[in-house]
């Protein structure tokens, strides 16, 4: 299997921790390898009990967010650090025990078919969503319906957080020019990989005790109308990248 890292954010996880590091850890790859991006808000034995695991397995590695400004910064810092090294193939989950680690095989199948992304999908056929109120349930069914009509996308869901990735795909984007700070940045990845090979699959999300604040979602609302413009930021690199092999074809072309 090419290299793989699960890029986790984490904060304030001591309860599932152990036990999700240690789900992953019995899964039969050799090239599989977790990435817990601690928030540095995080107060309680989350970091203490990272590091155990990584004293005891070469394949957790602990990286402390030090400049976090919430889940969106560990997920962009995790992805940095693991295509600085080498990752071929990302996965990015949540660390509290809302995406199963028995899913994960699920991703990694399809990514080894060649998908350049792999959507995880609450919605879809075979999906569901478990110990979640009703207000969560309409908010992420609705936001889906709300995206895929201003954004001309036809996903069946929008803002789940587990998914998966080619090292290609992630280095098309210019993580740097992403907009969102919070729930929006799910929405806003998919949107920016919509042309991209692209997948869902059914997952089974398990809600835990997180709040939803109502600035969030004011928030994601106004973010939803700037994506757009903000497109040409974010997949400028794939465009010089193009640019640049377009350059060097024309003059090979030419005769001497």
């Amino acid at each position: 299997m090419k290299k793989t890292i699960i890029v986790m954010p984490v904060a304030n996880e001591e309860a599932t921790m152990g036990r999700i590091l240690d789900e992953i850890l019995s899964l039969p790859y050799d090239n599989l390898f977790i990435y817990p991006v601690i928030d540095d808000h995080s107060k309680d034995r989350t970091e203490e009990i990272i590091r155990e695991k990584e004293k005891q397995s070469e394949k957790v590695k602990c990286i402390f967010n030090e400049k976090s400004y919430g889940v969106v910064s560990c997920y962009l810092e995790g992805f940095k650090r693991a295509l600085a090294d080498g990752a071929e193939q990302i996965l990015e989950m949540d660390g509290g025990g809302s995406h199963l680690p028995s899913e994960i095989p699920a991703f990694l199948e399809m990514l080894n078919q060649g998908y350049d992304c792999v959507w995880g999908s609450r919605f879809m056929k075979g999906g569901s969503m478990k110990d979640q109120p009703l207000y969560r349930r309409v908010l992420s069914k609705g936001g889906t319906v709300l995206a895929n009509l201003v954004l001309g996308t036809k996903l069946k869901d929008m803002t789940s957080g587990f998914e998966g990735f080619q090292r290609k795909t992630l280095e098309s984007l210019d993580l740097d020019a992403f907009l969102s700070k919070g729930h929006m940045y799910q929405t806003e990845m998919r949107y920016y990989c919509r042309s991209k090979y692209a997948l869902e699959i059914p997952i089974h999300y398990v809600g835990t005790s997180s709040s939803l604040k109502i600035s969030s979602v004011t928030e994601a609302l106004r973010l939803l109308f700037k994506l757009k413009d903000n497109e040409i930021q974010v997949i400028s690199r794939e465009r010089s990248r193009q640019d640049g092999k377009n350059k060097v074809s024309d003059f090979g072309s030419r005769p001497c």
